[in-house]
């Protein structure tokens, strides 16, 4: 029997008590409960811990992981790790991992609560019954059946408010770019191009997106505006999804008849919050997940992925490392951050966000090993305009089965002029775009664009622009990127024919802001340009 010292994990913030049960199942491991833990007090104790167990409130920022020395794993009991710098883990070799799907049913009951109780103002009679109020006239509501729900986000929580709505009587309408018209049909909801075209028609909002750029207040002034008069909206996704100022002052007009969130802007909102004295606001503390039953799923699934890295160095539900033994990932390790990164790629120049097919073909010596794993990269890198920091290398598939996107794998020669390529196609409708990536040595490379040979790197700000294949163009193009002062990294040249349209691929050191780029487009002789941010 080993007499090692047992491997010390710190848990952070509250779990279930099956959480430390199972961690510390049959030995090896002590757990230690310490939660609460600001910053400082953090860095100070963190350098005797293997691994941390996190819910939502503890923040394991990079200063946190400079100080971890001995940090091998960060477990977060619940789905989004918004509060782990995953990039500053990842480069400190610390997997971060997750439970992609221990919250699903919790999270979508609440919303679907949160809808109900807006709609017959059951928090507001609550509170005029227990001051000794008998007030029925103040609280009448309206009826579920017949009305109209707008799902934003048909990810594996929206599917879930979708279903239950569907059994209330609800007409549910989907907004999601990502979401296939075959799969919507499927799940017997009508699928609507645009926000523009679905505001106006809800009668409920219910917000289900992750929070990226693009989803970032995209229910502000203009389009709370535009939606029914006396529409109610749930949040029990991200904070940050819906303009709190702009709720604030459609709640007070009458524009947005009730609303009842979840999550905010800042965790916990301030004391001088301003929505706190909407009457027609109904609040809950960040409740999604807090259900026994889902505590306790999560507790118990973190701490099985846990004891398999830590002991047996197996890796399940991790958000920044593939589930690899050892001797695996040593193999195809490389190709997993380059794959993710042309997925990422292939994600920003396809014809449409709404994709039904990702085919991707192996060519060469990467044959010789499992490509499950590259193939799971690939799709995580393509899904994460769409589902943010919620997709990984574990649900990654199954997202995509959910969005109607069908990820196929091929093995034919490469056709370009490298034998070891990896080659992704996206086929939106009629229309594809492609993009295939090799090694120089140990170098990565993004070797063809759509049909064109090209050799950049597959890092930080890339500029594709399509021009006219006339004299000059180089330097203009590199004058132009002078005077808005972006400095080119490395520049890549291609065309189809004599004097007919180039591409020319930049890697460059900063991403031009809304001004440049609109000079860049109007550049003579541009026919169209691209910013790609991986």
């Amino acid at each position: 029997m080993s007499n090692a010292a047992p491997i010390k994990v710190l848990i952070a913030d509250s779990v279930s008590p099956r959480t430390v049960e199972e961690l510390t199942r049959g030995g090896g491991i002590e757990a230690v409960v310490q939660t609460g833990l600001k910053e400082d007090a953090l860095i100070a104790v963190v350098p005797e811990y293997s691994a941390i167990v996190v819910r939502s409130q503890t923040k394991i920022t990079a200063r946190v992981l400079e100080a971890a020395t001995k940090l091998r794993a960060v477990g977060r009991a619940g789905v989004g790790v918004d509060n782990v710098d995953v990039e500053a883990a990842t480069r400190r070799g610390v997997i971060v991992m997750n439970t992609p799907d221990g919250n699903t049913i919790s999270t979508a009951e609440h919303a679907f609560s949160l809808l109900v109780a807006t709609a017959r103002n059951i928090p507001q009679a609550h509170n005029s019954m227990v001051s000794g109020k008998w007030d029925r006239k103040s609280f009448e509501g309206v009826e579920l059946y017949g009305k109209t729900l707008a799902v934003l986000g048909m990810g594996r929580i929206g599917t879930e408010v979708a279903r239950r709505a569907i059994a209330f009587g609800m007409n549910v309408l989907a907004y999601d770019p990502y979401l296939s018209a075959t799969r919507a049909r499927s799940l017997q909801v009508e699928l609507v191009e645009s926000l523009d075209e679905l505001l106006p028609r809800a009668d409920f909002i219910t917000m289900h997106m992750p929070l990226t750029v693009e989803t970032r207040h995209m229910l502000g002034t203009e389009r709370l505006a535009k939606c029914r008069h006396g529409v109610r909206i749930i949040n029990a996704a991200r904070g940050g999804l819906v303009d709190e100022v702009a709720l604030d002052a459609a709640l007070e007009s009458g524009q947005v008849a009730a609303a009842a969130l979840d999550v905010y802007e800042t965790e916990p909102p301030p004391a001088d919050f301003k929505l706190r004295t909407r009457a027609n606001l109904i609040m809950t503390p960040h409740l999604g997940a807090s259900t026994a039953e889902a505590q306790e799923s999560v507790g118990i699934e973190i701490a099985q992925a846990l004891r398999a890295c830590l002991l047996d160095g197996v890796v399940r539900n991790a958000v920044n490392l593939p589930n690899l033994d050892a001797a695996t990932l040593a193999v195809v390790g490389p190709y997993l951050d380059f794959g993710a990164k042309l997925g990422r790629f292939l994600s920003q120049i396809a014809p449409s966000k709404r994709a039904d097919r990702l085919t991707i073909n192996y060519a060469g010596k990467v044959n010789e090993s499992d490509t499950g794993p590259i193939t799971r990269a690939i799709a995580k890198g393509f899904l994460e305009a769409a589902e943010g920091s919620d997709v990984n290398h574990v649900n990654a598939l199954s997202i995509a089965r959910a969005l109607g996107v069908a990820i196929v794998e091929t093995r034919q020669s490469a056709p370009g002029v490298f034998s070891d390529e990896l080659d992704l196609t996206v086929e939106c409708g009629r229309k594809t775009a492609q993009v295939a990536g090799a090694f120089f040595g140990r170098q990565p490379r993004i070797v063809r664009i759509d049909d064109r040979d090209v050799e950049a790197r597959p890092d930080g700000v890339i500029l594709i622009v399509e021009n006219r294949d006339v004299p000059g163009m180089v330097g203009r193009i590199g004058t132009l990127l002078g005077d808005l002062k972006i400095n080119i990294a490395t520049m890549s040249l291609s065309r189809d024919t004599q004097g007919g349209s180039a591409l020319t691929v930049l890697n460059l050191d900063s991403a031009p802001d809304d001004a440049a780029f609109a000079r860049i487009q109007t550049e003579p002789d541009i026919l169209s340009a691209r910013v790609i941010r991986l």
